[in-house]
């Protein structure tokens, strides 16, 4: 009986090194993914907040007098909601991550009529995140092929008049 424990030493080492990297490689695939769609929700929520307060903020016709216009109160309402994760909406429509450009943020200057209704004016806000090129966390090797390689979100919103 001595013997054969003495045979089987090292035993749980030799098992323990064949399924840690596996194991390994799951957890981190689920903080990946997971922090991964916590951002696309982000995105979608900022998307969202910046079509509505385009849509009931007070049109003003240029920021002379100190007061935003719709669209830099759009853009101000993108850049709280993407603000944690480090992400940010230029004036000139680009999306930057830590200074680095990583996608498209698009807030209209004006209203447009509303495909579904010539009577009403509407804003459309989209965001287009490239998101396997700027991953916000870094990804273990081979994990990046399951995430989406763009996170886009569109809003449209009729706009008070």
């Amino acid at each position: 009986m001595d013997r054969r424990r003495h045979r089987e030493h090292g035993v749980a080492a030799v098992e323990f090194a064949l399924v840690a990297p596996l194991f390994i490689a799951l957890v981190l695939g689920i903080i990946s993914y997971g922090y991964m769609l916590s951002f696309r929700q982000g995105v979608s929520q900022a998307a969202a907040e910046g079509a509505r307060v385009f849509a009931v903020a007070p049109s003003v016709s240029a920021s002379t007098s100190g007061t935003l216009s719709t669209k830099d109160a759009a853009i101000a309402a993108i850049n709280r909601s993407l603000s944690s994760y480090g992400v940010t909406c230029t004036a000139a429509g680009a999306l930057t991550e830590n200074g680095k450009s990583a996608g498209t943020c698009t807030v209209p200057a004006a209203s447009a009529v509303c495909a579904n209704n010539a009577a009403a004016k509407c804003v459309k806000v989209e965001i287009r995140y490239s998101y396997r090129a700027n991953p916000l966390i870094p990804s273990f090797p081979g994990l990046g092929i399951v995430l989406p390689e763009t996170l886009a979100y569109e809003t449209t919103v009729q706009v008070n008049s």
